[in-house]
């Protein structure tokens, strides 16, 4: 009798170990659907809209600005005038000039003349 287990191990042949392939699964690219494009197109109007809107307030503020810079250098030359015109009413008021107009023009002061009034 030959030796059992000296015989199975020689039955068994010598394979070289496979391994296994992985298959690369080649994934094929999804075509956009149609309610993709639209919604991305409503997006993108959307966005360009938004863009304009904005664009177009701050042309509407810079313009509301200059136009206050022009208000507020005309305030500033009218304050400038009026108050040249109340230097000048103050100078022509003043009693001496009063005075000497109302001597130029012949006229001259009587105490008997004068009334008070209380």
């Amino acid at each position: 009798m030959s030796n059992l287990a000296y015989k199975t191990n020689q039955n068994h042949e010598f394979q070289p170990e496979v391994t296994p392939q992985t298959k690369v699964a080649i994934r094929k690219r999804k075509k956009i659907t149609l309610g993709e494009k639209i919604l991305a197109s409503i997006l993108v109007c959307a966005m360009l809209l938004g863009a304009i809107q904005i664009v177009s307030n701050q042309v509407a503020i810079y313009n509301a600005n200059i136009e206050i810079q022009e208000m507020d250098a005309a305030i500033q030359e009218q304050i400038k005038m009026n108050n040249d015109l109340t230097v000048q009413v103050q100078e022509k008021s003043s009693y001496e000039r009063i005075w000497a107009k109302a001597q130029e023009m012949g006229l001259f002061l009587n105490e008997n003349n004068v009334k008070v009034v209380d």
